[in-house]
């Protein structure tokens, strides 16, 4: 029976043998990469999957304004005596936003006990077109500004005809001037 058994395994042996085929080989053929299985699958889960509309949120999130500011200082006491100065000598209101200057930490800022919370003790900047006198952080309108300068801020405008009109009624001072921003109006949550 041994006998059988060699040549049964010979057989199979002999029969399981790859032939050869003759391989074309052509010098100017790119690399070719080869990609797992599961690739093109895993590729299309993945694409099905992306959440685009922040992308889209995000192309809507900024506009461009026109801000008057009227001064600038680090002095918060100098400007805040301006801004008031201002209101009597114009039809500008006053509008804060809720915030005032905490000495301590030399910031403009939200009470501590705010309603946000998350901006509560924090700088929260002015972002939409409105006609009134408010202190600000100058580089959320002019980045590159330095740190923590304060701009005495007349208004922001959706035209720079608008700006411009207010700037030459107020007539201000030689320091005013009108600057188009770019200003983040997205969820600031």
């Amino acid at each position: 029976m041994k006998p059988y058994c060699w040549l049964i395994a010979l057989f199979i042996a002999v029969s399981c043998k790859p032939k050869s085929v003759p391989v074309k080989t052509n010098t100017a053929a790119k690399p070719v990469r080869v990609l797992p299985a599961g690739y093109k699958m895993v590729t299309a889960i993945k694409a099905a999957e992306a959440d685009t509309s922040e992308t889209d949120e995000q192309l809507n999130a900024y506009a461009s304004y026109y801000v008057l500011v009227v001064d600038t200082g680090k002095s918060y006491e100098e400007l805040r005596n301006k801004m008031f100065n201002l209101h009597q000598s114009s039809n500008l209101d006053i509008d804060t936003l809720g915030r005032y200057y905490d000495k301590t930490k030399g910031l403009i800022q939200l009470p501590d006990g705010d309603d946000d919370e998350m901006y509560a003790g924090e700088y929260y900047p002015r972002r939409y077109p409105s006609q009134y006198l408010s202190l600000e952080y100058l580089d959320e309108y002019h980045p590159g500004s330095e740190s923590k300068m304060i701009a005495l801020v007349a208004g922001i405008y959706e035209t720079k005809t608008s700006a411009d009109s207010i700037l030459e009624a107020i007539q201000p001072s030689e320091k005013a001037f009108v600057l188009k921003a770019r200003i983040y109006v997205g969820c600031m949550h």
